[in-house]
């Protein structure tokens, strides 16, 4: 027996009196990473507070999904638990039943945990810092076709991943409480364990968790609250921020680990360097993903002059060049905009640096020749209103996009005027993803046949696979990858009858969109064409079929009452369709509940077709599209995003794409009505009546009523049809039934599947890493 099998008996005999065979799921579950956490601890130290420079992620989410399966991979572990399990009759896949660790929401949160799964594997020093939110987002369900969120629990089975360091806890202070922030440090293991970074999880707990004398005094609730409301900085991702006290949580949310992963960096420093800050954008580089963390630029900045007597313009130059900012949104109402009014109320401290960098702006800008009259979109602070995105650009080294097409929004459009006077500071990182996670693991079996034909070197340099492409034209190896991909869809099919009680026939195109819910990402215009195929199909229309399952997967906020409408409809058209006997053994609708990271995992290596139909010019990139394309399915989606850079490398003629260009969209949308389409088109007339026609049930809420208004009517703050759905309608439609017809010839298909898998090199998450430590971090 190996040490690493003995240390897993042992911590089950300590910690639960059991051994292998008596021992629960969860109890295996604990005791297997607890070894596999004292197998790298030595490596891990050594690489703990070395003094070489060290890159900081700063990101309010890390959807890291379970990670057992990952770091066993890493730790080269992952065959010998197979076999340790085998010995004693169980099976691995039980430790499946662990929940997620609940840190993120979508692309935002899985980038930051792909990023730190390459830095570790290409040995670049690179350390996570965010929340160790207790209940995460939410987990979801469905009752009556409507979305409804419970608390996610996610560390019901423990959380041995994670090491809580008591000694390195400090005091956040806000206007009106003061908190401890307490670190839990996670490993993030490369492949291979030569590398171990940290993941830094900072949890919010009270001076005094209770009040003896307010106890005594029979003041029970006063007795905890102060645990109670320290503890609620930490309890949610996302709080709903429809009110201010909503917002005000946001607010502390931000502040309290950017300030806290600040104090424990400024803290390391000195213990190497003294108080020769000047040294600190040598010692550190942070990269501020998207506007949440952004409020660290001010905070430092305090720090530095507060705690460090530096001047205010020493320590202005010094967080310029520590902090660059990434960009993740076209949106403007994702561009983060706060009232001065609640800043001052939360943090009034922090807001007075912000107003001295308002200040260091103007002087700069009007040394660069812009005029008092210009300054209104470069302000900071404008009309009582603080924006957090001006701030990121203005008071960091860089800021980049994250795929071509986007970056060259920001610099056309979304910033435009900071582009003009800092050219110099914009660059593009198109997003990754790590084949460790997204092929390796969730795919062995396509794994295997990539190896057997080219070597493992893809594991660590993605650009490897491409070698695959001199099979391209051989039949036997194209049948050998569709066996593969049909396995995959039976495995989904008994996965979805174990989670969700519904069967779905492998035999089957499975056509996917899962992502977050979303106006601008289409889900509705999806759902219009699976509306369309159904009246097709049922008047003759439409002729020559392949049966679908059409499947999605999407968590709608809590407070987005059209994201939540748009998942009722779809129900409402699966309940439809399953109930027409007419169509249902050609069309099936499955919209699977709690979409997360780990049914990511069992849906992506699935798919035959992969959806990416947000509006041209709407995506900054997305990461799906990838995994998708890595794993073996074509993509049915516009000229946006990394869709563009997907259709470069894999050929547009191995993908169905569709809609208006950035362009065009441009050109049209002061013109743009949507009512003459509805008029004059009756196809797209009978999906949108669907709506209000009373043949779809939205439980008497109005919320149809809402979308339909939507689409033809807008609403204060928008256009009609927004996102252009109905004029992308027909030409969707036609390449969504161009790809099934082009089904029927399995061969021709696969091909064009196999080719993306082939060209999928470019898109992994070490080329992106690598981009980032050598043009923006300097290591």
């Amino acid at each position: 027996m190996s040490e690493f099998q003995k240390s897993i008996e042992r911590i089950l005999d300590v910690d639960f009196e059991k051994g292998p065979e008596t021992a629960s799921a969860s109890e295996l579950y604990q005791s297997i990473s607890k070894a596999a956490v004292r197998h790298i601890r030595k490596t891990w130290e050594a690489q703990s507070g070395t003094e070489k420079k060290r890159a900081c992620y700063f990101s309010s989410e890390f959807l890291i999904g379970r990670l057992i399966h990952n770091n066993l991979l890493s730790e080269g572990l992952l065959k010998e638990t197979e076999k340790y399990l085998e010995k004693h009759n169980m099976d691995i896949s039980l430790l499946e039943d662990i929940e997620d660790p609940a840190l993120g929401n979508g692309g935002l949160g899985r980038l930051a945990a792909c990023y730190l799964d390459s830095a570790a594997t290409q040995n670049i020093p690179l350390d996570g810092y965010g929340i160790r939110y207790r209940y995460g987002l939410f987990k979801q369900y469905f009752e009556d076709g409507f979305q409804k969120e419970t608390a996610d629990d996610w560390q019901s089975c423990g959380d041995p991943w994670s090491v809580r360091k008591e000694d390195e806890k400090v005091k956040v202070s806000f206007a009106d409480q003061e908190v401890y922030a307490v670190p839990y440090d996670m490993p993030v293991i490369g492949y291979g364990a030569v590398t171990i970074n940290t993941l830094r999880l900072w949890q919010a707990e009270p001076l005094c968790s209770f009040d003896f004398d307010l106890f005594n005094a029979n003041k029970f609730d006063q007795s905890v609250k102060e645990r109670n409301d320290a503890e609620r900085i930490s309890a949610v991702l996302y709080p709903n921020d429809e009110t201010d006290e909503g917002k005000k949580l946001r607010i502390r949310q931000q502040y309290f680990f950017t300030s806290a992963s600040l104090q424990c960096m400024v803290s390391r420093f000195k213990k190497t360097h003294g108080s020769s800050f000047e040294e600190f954008p040598n010692a550190y580089a942070v990269q501020l993903n998207d506007t949440h963390p952004v409020v660290a630029i001010p905070e430092l900045i305090r720090i530095l002059v507060e705690q460090e007597n530096l001047t205010f313009p020493e320590a202005f130059q010094i967080a310029r060049s520590t902090f660059a900012y990434t960009n993740h949104t076209v949106m403007g109402e994702a561009l983060e905009k706060w009232t001065v009014r609640l800043y001052k109320a939360v943090i009034p401290n922090v807001y007075t640096y912000i107003q001295l960098i308002q200040k260091e702006l103007v002087k700069d800008l009007r040394k660069k020749g812009i005029s008092k009259a210009e300054l209104a979109p470069y302000n900071i602070v404008d009309k009582n209103t603080i924006h957090m995105a001006r701030m990121a650009v203005y008071a960091t080294s860089f800021t980049n996009g994250v795929a071509r097409i986007h970056t060259e929004i920001l610099k056309d459009d979304v910033l435009k005027e900071w582009y003009r006077i800092y050219p110099e500071r914009f660059q593009n990182k198109t997003n990754g993803i790590t084949q460790r996670r997204w092929l390796a693991l969730a795919n062995p079996e396509l794994s295997y046949f990539i190896t057997e034909k080219i070597g493992d070197a893809w594991i660590t340099d993605l650009s490897e696979i491409k070698k695959l492409e001199k099979w391209k034209d051989d039949e036997t190896v194209i049948l050998e990858f569709d066996r593969i991909k049909k396995m995959k869809k039976r495995q989904l099919a008994e996965h979805v009858k174990k989670m969700e009680g519904i069967d779905m026939n492998p035999e089957f195109i499975y056509d996917v969109q899962i992502k977050r819910l979303h106006e601008y990402k289409r889900q509705l215009l999806n759902a219009f064409s699976i509306l369309d195929t159904y009246f097709g199909l049922k008047d003759g229309r439409i002729k020559d079929f392949t049966p679908t399952v059409y499947l999605f997967g999407a968590k709608a906020a809590p407070g987005y009452k059209r994201a939540k409408g748009i998942i009722k409809f779809i129900n409402e058209i699966g309940r439809m369709i399953a109930q027409d006997k007419e169509v249902a053994d050609r069309m099936q609708v499955v919209f699977v509940s709690n979409y997360n990271v780990s049914y990511a995992e069992k849906i992506t290596p699935a798919a035959d077709i992969s959806e990416q139909i947000s509006t041209a010019g709407t995506e900054a990139s997305g990461t799906g599209n990838m995994k998708f394309m890595l794993n073996g399915a074509v993509t049915l989606g516009t000229l946006d995003g990394a869709n563009v850079e997907i259709v470069e490398q894999a050929g547009e003629e191995n993908n169905y794409i569709f809609g208006a260009r950035v362009e065009e969209i441009n050109a049209i949308k002061d013109t743009y009505n949507p009512k003459e389409i509805y008029k004059n088109d009756k196809r797209v007339r009978a999906v949108v009546d669907m709506l209000i026609n009373g043949k779809l049930d939205d439980g008497g809420t109005g919320i149809f009523k809402e979308l339909y208004d939507s689409l033809l009517e807008g609403a204060s703050w928008h256009k009609p049809d927004n996102y252009f759905i109905l004029h992308d309608f027909r030409a969707y439609c036609d390449e969504k039934l161009k790809a099934n017809r082009e089904f029927g010839d399995i061969t021709a298909f696969r091909k064009k599947c196999f080719l993306n898998t082939c060209n999928a090199g470019t898109f992994s998450s070490d080329r992106a890493v690598i981009e980032y430590a050598k043009e923006i971090w300097k290591l």
